[in-house]
């Protein structure tokens, strides 16, 4: 793609690339504005304002002025200071064998609990939920019957509530599902909700999740964990070099 030249100020060129460089350092939301021909243009004259008070400010000598010397001075150390920690911590690599380590000693750590996939009809009676349940038992669709009697807004759903664990339910819906056979409508169940017919779709029993699932995971975890205990050792040898004198 040609860098065209979209301004002169004072000798110095302003091409499309930096208009591309101004637009990225905006928020996502903002970038779609200044890729349109009006924000372009009206970022370019910002540009070219930004352009000629600097200009103004060289001719001023504004560059040897203590306050500006005083904040060069801190962004260079502040700088200085990134490159030092980045210097010291991106050394820190972590291998596959020690993550596979850490993997095979905390697998506990790394497990999928036991789920159930289940739909639901929720009446506000026994009876209705009986009525209901021989309607399905007849030949209706459990589907079709959540879409017209349930009050959950899972109704639109055809009552799936998807897959859930043990503690994201109440405890009678909870204990009921786990304990039901897979297609098989149930009695009705109550809770604090109302009535509801339970239909369970699936059962996945708890299980380890394999190592190529969680590795990147487990290395950015050890990274993070090697990153913070050197920086705390690094720093701690700096304060017997250097002299430190804490007043607070």
């Amino acid at each position: 793609m040609e860098n065209k030249v979209l301004a002169v100020v004072n000798g110095r060129e302003i091409t499309e690339r930096d208009l591309s460089v101004a637009i990225s350092a905006f928020p996502r939301e903002r970038q779609q504005f200044f890729m349109s021909e009006q924000g372009r243009k009206q970022l370019l004259d910002e540009i070219v304002s930004f352009e000629l008070i600097y200009n103004e400010a060289v001719d001023n000598n504004l560059s040897e002025y203590k306050d500006y010397l005083a904040q060069v001075e801190m962004m260079k150390k502040e700088l200085l200071t990134q490159a030092a920690i980045r210097k010291l911590l991106d050394e820190i690599k972590i291998t596959d064998e020690q993550a596979k380590e850490y993997y095979e000693a905390n697998k506990h750590m790394f497990s999928n609990k036991e789920s159930v996939s289940a739909k639901h009809i929720l009446v506000d009676s026994e009876e209705k939920a009986k009525e209901v349940k021989v309607e399905i038992e007849k030949g209706k669709e459990f589907e079709a019957a959540a879409a017209e009697y349930s009050s959950c807004p899972s109704k639109a759903q055809g009552g799936s509530l998807g897959y859930f664990t043990r503690g994201q339910m109440v405890p009678e819906f909870e204990d009921a599902a786990f304990i039901q056979e897979i297609g098989v409508v149930g009695e009705p169940v109550k809770t604090q909700f109302g009535y509801h017919l339970i239909k369970v779709e699936d059962k996945k029993e708890a299980s380890i999740k394999p190592f190529e699932e969680v590795s990147s995971s487990i290395v950015n975890n050890l990274v993070q964990q090697e990153q913070s205990r050197k920086y705390a050792e690094h720093t701690a040898e700096l304060r017997k070099k250097y002299n430190v004198l804490v007043n607070i």
